[in-house]
């Protein structure tokens, strides 16, 4: 019996690209001039899935905001949900943001294709890798 490719052994979905969701959380600090800082992100294959990230995120933090920011989250929680639950399925982009003490939080959802990655379990990286080393810092950096 010839051994089959681990593509193969992992199925067709490891081949074809896949629709999904690519969905971020950015702050932003607006007392300074800072630009936005991505918190966290999150891969998603399918809209439920998308909008439901923001959602967790939104009910564990509201308890700890403030009257205003709390009325944000769960207006979008009870009623922009449902919209932004329609704008994915349309394969719309979708943002939440709301503002707490001076911090901006935007939560970002994009639809995307995401393509397969080789699957590297068990198999050897090419040579060229080697060529790749991490940066040491002299002693003048």
């Amino acid at each position: 019996m010839t051994p089959q490719p681990d593509d193969a052994r992992l199925g067709d979905h490891v081949s074809k690209p896949r629709r999904g969701y690519w969905c971020e959380c950015w702050t932003q600090d607006l007392t300074t001039q800072q630009q936005p800082t991505l918190l966290a992100s999150f891969d998603a294959y399918s809209a439920p899935q998308a909008d439901r990230w923001v959602a967790v995120a939104l009910r564990t933090i509201s308890p700890a905001l403030d009257p205003d920011a709390s009325d944000e989250a769960w207006i979008w929680l009870y009623e922009g949900r449902i919209q932004t639950r329609r704008a994915l399925l349309r394969a719309e982009p979708c943002t939440v943001t709301i503002t707490q003490a001076g911090t901006r939080v935007t939560w970002t959802i994009r639809p995307v294709l995401f393509l397969p990655l080789a699957h590297r379990q068990g198999v050897e990286l090419p040579a060229c890798t080697d060529n790749f080393r991490s940066h040491t810092p002299h002693a003048s950096d």
